[in-house]
């Protein structure tokens, strides 16, 4: 089969490797100068820069399968407990399992956590015990708001600031209160009431851009598939069992499509007739949502965690970036702090001026060893259409990866996946649609398990 995958992120990388493994005939089609679609990374003044923060669970089994056949899982390493240091301008805490049975393995820290009182800990368990009990898949539990249910369960205002936003907002990219509540259910059940390592956290030891994109352009061509950067396709069009896909100056006629992009262009892309003219119409109610990244590089060390999550303040979490942007190799001795801001819509059009007023006193009140720091550096990187916006009511407009035309599949973290918009559900994603073009082709299941379970630089 010659298959042209559309598209070089995670979902893409994924088809391709799929498919290329089964011998088949594959064209990587990317429009951008390198693989890896929002988790890249590029060069500034000597420093490797992430376009984002990305971090991963020990429960994203998709995705830690794809850093395996990249070769690359062992520079993605995982912590051997979830450990998170939370930090306040008046205290710290540390979010620790133990080492006890799923289901208790939380209990110690959350009972501990001291930015709750002692009623409002207790109170916790009354929401844990009814996601339990939520069936994401259920028409109503995507209509409803994840704020207004927790609040039904006994979760304050404060309660859902200091504790549930912590998780909801990073991994969904939405104020938590305005979450979709099937969403939340996922990252909830799965994460943190699942097995009792589920959450442990992935932090990369390598830039992005070595970690997804370089070692993918390495698997691929190892595995005879072609790679075409900087290639933007125009149409696609059928012609009887097979697709033209019209590249400019350049034609390619295949027997496949994975359609393994952003929903705003796939909605361009698709040909007439794959799928419902309002089913696609219906795409744009996906949205989207920004993500913005602070980074400080100060002459010194201030921060003496890998990485923090912040409350009471504008800082929601921030990573040590020293090491993975080779600030040392280039001769500084200081650290490199980003801070990863998620539902960042207050942010995304914010100038670089006002961020700095806000984030350099931010990080001095969480960080005392920041307070008689220098910053040398300060830059910020925009990701204006991150995400989809997941808020109640986008289930019914996710796609599954078949279309009404065989052969012509979608791929993309904003598909059916079961899962939020994240590395994971891309993953799935690509693994989905490679299941479906098998079971099209061949009418037998394959044998792939599909688990369970533009950046601008402002100076």
């Amino acid at each position: 089969m010659r298959a042209a995958v559309i598209g070089g992120g995670l979902a893409g990388i994924t088809a391709a490797i799929a498919l290329a493994q089964a011998e088949h005939e594959v064209t990587l089609l990317e429009a951008k100068p390198r693989l890896g679609g929002a988790t890249m990374s590029f060069s500034r003044d000597g420093l490797v820069i992430d376009t984002g923060q990305h971090v991963f669970l020990r429960c994203c089994t998709a995705y830690r399968g794809l850093l395996d056949r990249l070769g690359m899982a062992a520079h993605a390493p995982i912590q051997p407990r979830f450990d998170v240091t939370v930090v306040s301008p008046e205290k710290k805490a540390e979010l620790k399992r133990r080492g006890l049975p799923a289901g208790l393995h939380m209990l110690p820290a959350l009972f501990g956590y001291p930015f709750l009182t002692w009623p409002q800990r207790l109170r916790l368990g009354r929401a844990a015990l009814a996601f339990k009990g939520l069936d994401e898949n259920a028409k109503q539990t995507d209509e409803a708001r994840l704020g207004d249910w927790l609040a039904a369960h006994g979760q304050d205002e404060r309660t859902r600031r200091v504790l549930w936003d912590l998780f909801s907002i990073s991994s969904l990219n939405v104020p938590g209160d305005d979450a979709s509540l099937a969403l939340a259910a996922v990252v909830v059940k799965t994460g943190l009431l699942g097995d009792a390592d589920a959450a442990d956290i992935g932090v990369p030891s390598l830039s992005l851009g070595e970690l997804h994109g370089a070692a993918a352009v390495r698997l691929l061509t190892k595995l005879g598939a072609t790679i075409h950067l900087q290639t933007k396709v125009n149409a696609i069009t059928p012609e009887g069992d097979q697709f033209r896909v019209h590249l400019g100056g350049a034609e390619l006629l295949v027997d496949a499509v994975v359609l393994a992009v952003p929903h705003e262009q796939a909605a361009r892309l698709i040909p007439a007739g794959a799928l419902p003219a309002e089913t696609v119409d219906g795409w744009v109610g996906l949205g989207a949502a920004p993500i913005v990244n602070v980074h400080v590089i100060y002459d010194r060390k201030v921060m003496d965690v890998p990485f923090a999550a912040g409350v009471d303040s504008p800082v929601q979490w921030v990573f040590d970036r020293t090491r993975i942007s080779g600030m040392h190799a280039r001769g500084d001795a200081g650290q490199y702090l980003a801070i990863s801001l998620s539902a960042a819509d207050e942010y995304a059009d914010k100038p670089v001026a006002e961020l700095r007023a806000q984030f350099v006193p931010a990080l001095a009140a969480l960080f005392p060893a920041a307070r008689d720091a220098t910053v040398t550096e300060f830059f910020v990187t925009r990701e204006k259409r991150a995400t989809f916006r997941q808020v109640p009511g986008t289930a019914r407009l996710r796609p599954r990866a078949a279309t009404g035309l065989p052969g012509l599949v979608l791929a993309g973290s904003w598909t059916d996946t079961g899962w939020p918009d994240t590395m994971e559900g891309a993953v799935r994603s690509g693994l989905n649609a490679v299941v479906a073009l098998h079971e099209h082709f061949t009418g037998t299941s394959p044998q792939i398990s599909v688990p369970h379970a533009e950046s601008v630089v402002d100076q």
